[in-house]
């Protein structure tokens, strides 16, 4: 059960990122009720919370007395990660917080300024802004990372931090895909500068994902955001288009143009075959 503890925990929703193990649930207990001194209610989105509520009460009810919710929907600051309890195999966070205060990004909210944090084993490192930290701490974290395989930066990383010491950094490990930043438009040319830079020290299309956010300025249109998805590819990056989303209970919807948006622009394998 790694470091799990014995402790059930439970979510409103399955996703890739999800434990694995016996003592992770994703609805009400069933017949099998295993034994456990706590069951934590695990909640991310706030469009889950009253999900999460319902399904604490459901665990209350299955005879469970020491039940809690949290997570960050309900503003949970992190602290040191531990593997396997809340998120699945290979998942790892070195760092809490982040020194930018983008207006649309909760992590600094929640979480504060930027804070290393105990280094533990994994490929898939999920840190907000690894690359804020000190170098000293980088330095042990892609130590960590030249020992594992088909290592995935997916927290991303700061575009305008991608210099001569990063890129001996990554160049260390056996990236399968960093992620990259572009989630305002004047973040343009350290984008660009950065996948310049990771292209010459021969990283790949394949290999270099870009987050570009979309629909959180009021006038932020489809063809605006397409433009912002081209250049990436032009740029030698593969585009990730993510719909912005609120932290609210009542997601923002979006129309058939901007969900085919997201759709074309999240899929490598056909964004590949237009090279």
């Amino acid at each position: 059960m790694g470091e799990t503890n014995g402790i059930i925990r439970v979510f409103p929703r399955r996703t890739k990122a999800s434990p694995t193990d016996e003592l992770a649930f994703f609805g009400p207990p069933g017949l099998f009720k295993p034994e456990a001194e706590r069951v934590m209610v695990s909640c991310t989105f706030t469009a889950d919370r009253a999900r999460a509520e319902r399904l604490a009460e459901d665990w209350r009810r299955a005879g469970y007395r020491n039940v809690q919710i949290g997570g960050p929907a309900y503003g949970d600051p992190g602290g040191d990660f531990e593997p396997g309890m809340f998120l699945g195999p290979g998942r790892t966070i070195t760092s809490r917080g982040c020194h930018n205060r983008c207006p649309f990004c909760f992590a600094w909210r929640r979480e504060g300024p930027i804070r290393p944090t105990a280094i533990r084993e994994g490929n898939i490192l999920l840190d907000n802004n690894i690359l804020a930290c000190p170098k000293s701490h980088i330095e042990t974290v892609f130590d960590m990372l030249s020992h594992q395989h088909h290592v995935e930066l997916s927290g991303g990383i700061e575009a305008a931090l991608v210099d001569d010491f990063a890129i001996s950094q990554l160049r260390r490990v056996s990236i399968r895909q960093v992620f990259l930043a572009y989630d305002l438009p004047h973040q343009d040319k350290p984008c660009r500068a950065a996948l310049s830079r990771l292209t010459t020290a021969g990283f790949r299309l394949r290999q270099l994902r870009v987050y570009i956010l979309a629909g959180f300025f009021p006038d932020d249109t489809p063809a605006k955001a397409r433009l912002r998805a081209e250049n990436v590819l032009e740029w030698g990056g593969l585009p990730f288009l993510m719909l912005y989303q609120p932290d609210a209970d009542s997601p923002k919807v979006y129309n058939h143009d901007w969900r085919n948006l997201a759709r074309e622009f999240t899929r490598p394998a056909a964004m590949l075959r237009r090279r």
